[in-house]
C-alpha cells in the first residue's frame, strides 16, 4: 500500500485560507485518482475532492465547490487542497487517499491526517 503523509493544517479564522499537502511514498499510477477526505468531531469521514492522476480532471463534494481547489504535482507525488473562505464547520481532520476515478472511498490505509481548526 501507498504511505500517505498529510501536512499544512492549523488554526485559522473564519474567512481565511489554508493549503494542505499530501505526499505519497511512491509514484501514483495514472489509472488512479487522489482525493481528500475529512472527519469532523463526532462525525463519519466524508469525501471532499478528487483529482485524476492522469488527466488532472477533478470532482468535489457539493458543499466544497467554489471554495476548495484540488491540484497535483505528479513529479513530487503530492496532492494539494487549497481551502478558501473557510467556515467553522470546515473544522476537521483532513486526510488524503488513493481512489478509483469517480469513487468516493479510499484504497489505502489512512494516514494521521492534518487538523484544520476554523474559529468563528
Amino acid at each position: 500500500q501507498v504511505q500517505l503523509v498529510e501536512s499544512g493544517g492549523g488554526l485559522v479564522q473564519a474567512g481565511g485560507s489554508l493549503r494542505l499537502s499530501c505526499a505519497a511514498s511512491e509514484r501514483i499510477a495514472r489509472i488512479y485518482a487522489m482525493g481528500w477526505f475529512r472527519q469532523a468531531p463526532g462525525k463519519e469521514r466524508e469525501f471532499v475532492a478528487a483529482i485524476s492522476w492522469g488527466t488532472g480532471d477533478t470532482y468535489y463534494a457539493d458543499s466544497m465547490k467554489g471554495r476548495f481547489t484540488i491540484s497535483r504535482d505528479n513529479a513530487k507525488n503530492t496532492v494539494y487542497l487549497q481551502m478558501n473562505s473557510l467556515k467553522p464547520e470546515d473544522t476537521a481532520v483532513y486526510y488524503c487517499n488513493r481512489l478509483y476515478w469517480g469513487r468516493r472511498d479510499g484504497l489505502d490505509a489512512w494516514g494521521q491526517g492534518t487538523l484544520v481548526t476554523v474559529s468563528s
